[in-house]
């Protein structure tokens, strides 16, 4: 009976180890990940925030943590407060309020799309395919191995059940260790689904991560387009007070008595 524990529980070792070896490197596919998302805001913070790229790339820099993830939030209020306090005027607005507030939410904005590059971009796309044909390699290894064992156990159970029929103590070892052996058969087989069911709910929370990712950036560009949805309205309103007055002072011009 021990040595069919130990069997077993080497047995169960083996399918686990196999996926965790292969897929447990969770730290450095997520440093892979914070690369490509830092690459992306080097990439882009120069061209989207020009001439304000050297306080945002810092700003960015400055509330980066321990992972290397920047914290939107906190550099975005920081170059609002910059704008505001230096009384910084934008290609578009001159209310040093106003345009503080637009670049910190283009700081939101693109630090969500750095992050949608980092899961859906070339190389995280590379890094999902890797962890995908990892995990079906392990199930097909696990198969294989539950294959190999089911011989061992089968043969275990034919000479130690076969026996149970003698009489006395000897008997009632036997009968134990047949039921033993039936039992760490069925456990196996067990684990085997099991490994199975955790290799689709890994597919699962990619698609759903997928999913999420495209649904932010969806949001990022509806945020977009609203704030020059916005900022054009301004501009017409603007225009139109300035015509306006243009007009009030024409017609004041030509109701005065010479």
């Amino acid at each position: 009976m021990r040595k069919t524990t130990i069997f077993t529980l080497v047995f169960s070792s083996l399918l686990i180890l196999p996926a965790m070896a292969q897929l447990g490197r969770v730290w450095t596919d997520f440093q892979y990940y914070s690369v490509d998302l830092q690459n992306y805001l080097r990439s882009n913070v120069n061209e989207t925030f020009r001439p304000l790229d050297i306080r945002t790339q810092g700003a960015l820099s400055n509330y980066s943590g321990e992972l290397n993830l920047p914290d939107p939030v906190s550099a975005g209020r920081q170059v609002r407060n910059d704008i505001i306090i230096n009384s910084i005027s934008g290609r578009y607005e001159n209310n040093s309020a106003v345009n503080g507030a637009g670049v910190s939410n283009e700081v939101n904005r693109i630090v969500t799309r750095g992050a949608v590059v980092g899961v859906l971009g070339r190389e995280g796309q590379v890094r999902l395919k890797t962890k995908l044909e990892d995990t079906e390699r392990s199930i097909e290894s696990i198969a294989q191995t539950i294959e190999d064992a089911d011989s061992f156990l089968d043969d275990l159970k034919d000479q130690v059940c076969k026996i149970t029929g003698s009489a006395g103590a000897t008997n009632v070892a036997n009968q134990s260790l047949c039921q033993s052996t039936i039992q760490q058969d069925t456990t196996v087989k067990i684990l085997q689904e099991q490994s199975k069911i955790v290799a689709e709910n890994l597919a699962q929370t990619i698609q759903t991560n997928q999913s999420v990712q495209y649904s932010n950036l969806n949001l990022a560009n509806i945020s977009q387009q609203v704030e020059e949805t916005n900022r054009a309205r301004r501009v017409d309103s603007a225009a139109e007070a300035a015509r306006l007055l243009r007009t009030t002072a024409q017609i004041d011009l030509f109701g005065r008595e010479p």
